[in-house]
């Protein structure tokens, strides 16, 4: 992402192009963060509660944070949107999920889609002419973008003698492509693998991402002119390249404080992102093995009115002001958000940003989510699971 924001703000673009193309062939050695766009995180519940949902997740957006969540869907139909912008609108993140549950309702079947990219890009290799001179007719643009299709299956599980424990066991199957304009592209694949339970007012979540290990291949475009001025100079002309997603692992663990007959329900998530790539800057670290933990609270009035809050990022950082680099400071990106449910139609708010409270970007995030109902339906009976009140008989 840092790639594309240097990429975008400024003009020089011959030598940006090439910064580019040298990124993608570090990362193929080095293995930490490779398409980190995958981790950003979707929805404005998702997002308000600081990315704390492995355990919680229970609707079409499951597809991203849990794939076993996807067996909580009841109603025919969900459809799931999200529009955000980053770095001052330069990159675009889009998101887009429908999840269909099969005729028992144990079962459910889900597509999610997202691209986070940056548009309208000015290449400028045959802008400026020898003499010096613009030619306007050479200026063209390029997009710069990532992509990544899951296939969500999701299914009821008694993996437990006592009846008291609901499980659900999810899979996706991740389909990655990504795009510098007409001169690189790649293609991978791999896939997760989740899991959850409940028991009474306890919930936990289990996520193993990219199980298999992903590669993601590289392939370039150059034509023959690109080439040439890539070589005069003094620029790498790549020919191959791959990145390679280690396995990544997200346990999570919720309470619910009050019980369900009451109109008012508090509920708190905390989890822990494990990831196999090496040492990264997070609180627990090593050489092979880091550990980020991120938590998340939501307040709700009879499932209709929902606020939410949220920390993750938290990291230890040199104090600045220490002229002998040994004093740290912890650091972290805090989260809020609102939910509101109008009938079928459910909108999430969430105000939070990409980087931690000492060097905030932060943006307004609203997603929808759309529930799909057979025409002829009867309406469902209110009840103590819907609404946190005894129906009258």
């Amino acid at each position: 992402m840092k790639t594309r924001l240097y990429f975008t703000v400024y003009n020089k673009k011959l030598l940006l192009i090439a910064g580019l193309f040298a990124s993608v062939i570090s990362n193929a050695q080095d293995k930490i963060y490779v398409n980190e766009y995958l981790n950003i995180g979707i929805g404005g519940r998702g997002l308000s509660m600081g990315s704390a949902q492995a355990a919680t997740t229970n609707d079409v957006n499951s597809g991203y944070w849990n794939p076993a969540g996807l067996t909580k869907v009841e109603d025919n139909l969900q459809v799931g949107a999200m529009h955000a912008e980053y770095f001052a609108g330069n990159a675009k993140y889009d998101y887009a999920s429908v999840a269909l549950p099969l005729k028992n309702k144990k079962r459910c079947v889900g597509i999610s889609f997202i691209r986070f990219a940056t548009d309208d890009i000015p290449y400028t290799l045959d802008y400026v002419q020898p003499d010096g001179s613009f030619d306007e007719s050479k200026l063209k643009s390029i997009s710069a973008g990532d992509y990544a299709f899951l296939i969500s299956y999701a299914q009821q599980m008694k993996l437990f003698k006592n009846p008291e424990i609901k499980t659900s066991l999810g899979v996706n199957a991740k389909i990655i492509y990504r795009n510098i304009g007409s001169m690189a592209n790649a293609w991978g694949g791999g896939i997760d693998v989740g899991l959850q339970a409940a028991y009474h007012r306890w919930q936990f979540g289990l996520v193993a991402k990219d199980i298999t290990t992903t590669y993601t291949t590289w392939t370039f475009n150059l034509t023959d002119h690109e080439k040439e001025v890539f070589g005069q100079t003094g620029n790498e002309i790549p020919v191959k390249s791959y990145e390679v997603m280690k396995p990544r692992f997200n346990f999570g663990l919720a309470y619910n404080f009050l019980k369900n007959t009451r109109k008012f329900q508090f509920l708190m998530e905390l989890d822990a992102d494990i990831t196999s790539d090496g040492m990264r800057n997070t609180v627990i670290k090593s050489k092979t093995l880091s550990i980020d933990p991120h938590a998340g609270l939501e307040l709700n009035y009879r499932k209709t009115i929902f606020l939410r809050a949220g920390v993750c990022n938290i990291q230890k950082v040199l104090d600045d002001k220490d002229s002998t680099n040994k004093k740290y400071f912890t650091i972290f990106q805090p989260s809020v958000g609102l939910g509101l449910k109008l009938g079928p139609l459910m909108v999430d708010y969430a105000y939070t940003s990409l980087q931690t409270q000492s060097n905030p970007l932060f943006s307004h995030i609203v997603s929808i989510r759309l529930d799909i109902n057979k025409i002829g339906n009867k309406p469902k009976d209110l009840s103590i699971e819907s609404t946190g009140t005894v129906p009258k008989k």
